[in-house]
């Protein structure tokens, strides 16, 4: 049986990620910290609490903590990104089963790309019941567009074909973004179930610029329906 989580905390990084729930949660009271607005709400028989975060990994671990200490049994993070897996189309869909820091390097010194030096673990594996969830979610909504596979995060919005090469051929990633790992490293620490919904706005080559202006908003729409999805099985 599923484990079942009393309050279920959901993050994005921008106000698209995040419109449709302000329009559907039954918000009940607010809180600031850190800069940060968090939202407490009713949602489908679930307590919920959200926030946007902000872009970038320090953002997201400073939000994803809050979000824990707040009361979160599980952290969802639903959001746009960049397709990495030449298999991907804009619009489809990833759910993540780990998350992994592209531009952490400290190759120098003797580690492997993306390795955290002197930490036991560097990709953070995302909790398989909510993995299977989203997936079941992700399929039945969008058909044939969506894929499990590795989030890569990095404060860098990717926009070259070589570096997209780079990030596939090194850590056989599925899309890049800019907040995954850091929250699934701050959920990890805590001993937290996560999982990251990423619905790609663009294809991070030359284009990518142009195509996530574009589609921000269309892809925001798909990654709320999943979440929506989600929540309705927890």
């Amino acid at each position: 049986m599923m484990k079942r989580y009393d309050t279920v905390g959901i993050m994005g990084a921008m106000v698209e990620e995040l419109e449709l729930l302000h329009q559907h949660v039954e918000v009940e009271s607010t809180v600031v910290k850190a800069g940060m607005t968090f939202y407490k709400g009713r949602w489908q028989g679930k307590n919920i609490v959200f926030c946007k975060s902000g872009v970038g990994k320090v953002n997201a671990a400073v939000c994803t903590q809050a979000l824990i200490d707040l009361g979160a049994e599980c952290v969802l993070f639903t959001g746009v990104a960049g397709a990495v897996d030449p298999k991907l189309e804009i619009g489809d869909i990833v759910v993540s089963t780990s998350s992994i820091q592209h531009d952490m390097d400290c190759s120098p010194l003797g580690f492997a790309p993306g390795v955290i030096p002197f930490q036991e673990l560097s990709e953070f594996p995302a909790d398989p019941e909510l993995v299977q969830v989203a997936s079941v979610a992700s399929d039945r909504l969008f058909p044939g567009r969506s894929m499990k596979g590795i989030v890569l995060s990095g404060d860098q919005f990717i926009a070259s074909r070589e570096k997209v090469q780079s990030l596939y051929e090194t850590f056989h990633g599925a899309c890049a973004e800019m907040e995954g790992a850091s929250l699934a490293q701050v959920c990890a620490m805590n001993g937290i179930p996560y999982v990251v919904i990423r619905s790609m706005s663009d294809k991070a080559d030359g284009s990518a610029n142009v195509n996530f202006a574009e589609f921000t908003v269309q892809a925001s729409n798909n990654s709320y329906r999943i979440i929506d999805e989600i929540i309705r099985n927890l």
